[in-house]
């Protein structure tokens, strides 16, 4: 093994949780390099970049031996398929220099509000028909992007999300759903996605990860 780059992650349900969040990474992008950080004694988060410019995130309960290392994505998938996937996993090598993203803080987030998961992924269906109709061979427009589709408040906080935040939520199928594909119909009415804040980031956490990114300007192009 490579010393310090391992991972433990003894619980099935775990490995199948950050199985499935490499999965829809890589689908995003086959050469996905994740960063692992260590929270605590217990946790370590696992990040990846979207594609959309926001950043996703799955936690697991877990062991890393090193406080905070870059990865293939392949390399631990692999690891967490391999028949010694409940022993310490080797990692490879080191590929900080891959990760080019800064994280957002661990702590400064407030709640702003709660949202049906429903509404974000018809939100994501809408856009997605702009984005076919205006997209070309590079992919969806930056002006589509970055519009606003969401605006909420709190605390006196006006908190604008950007359409690139809930493709990317959509993306990693962050959002339990009945079906292979998501679909807004098959979403229960009752599952909420909670939109927090921090002075320069926002954030939306659903039942199966959360997305990130910087807090900007945007434009408003659908009803918030």
């Amino acid at each position: 093994m490579s010393g310090e780059l391992t991972l433990r992650v003894p619980d099935p349900a775990e490995r199948e949780n950050l199985a499935t969040f490499l999965t829809h990474a890589l689908r995003l992008d086959a050469a996905a390099p994740i960063r692992l950080r260590r929270r605590g004694d217990r946790y370590v988060s696992a990040w990846a970049a979207t594609g959309f410019e926001a950043l996703a995130v799955r936690t697991v309960v877990a062991t890393l031996a090193t406080d905070d290392v870059t990865v293939g994505g392949d390399v631990i998938l692999a690891g967490l398929h391999g028949p010694d996937s409940g022993s310490a996993l080797d990692l490879g090598y080191r590929m900080d220099s891959a990760w080019r993203n800064a994280l957002p803080p661990e702590t400064g987030f407030v709640h702003v509000d709660d949202v049906p998961a429903r509404m974000l992924v018809e939100l994501a269906e809408r856009g997605a028909q702009l984005a076919q109709e205006h997209g070309s061979g590079h992919g969806p427009p930056a002006s589509l992007l970055d519009q606003t589709v969401l605006t909420v408040s709190a605390h006196d906080d006006q908190v604008e999300v950007p359409l690139r935040v809930v493709f990317a939520l959509a993306a990693m199928d962050f959002i339990p759903h009945g079906g292979e594909k998501t679909d807004s119909r098959r979403i229960s009415a009752d599952e909420i996605v909670r939109v927090r804040a921090a002075p320069t980031w926002v954030r939306l956490d659903a039942r199966y990860g959360s997305v990130a990114r910087r807090r900007g300007e945007s434009l408003s192009l659908f009803t918030s």
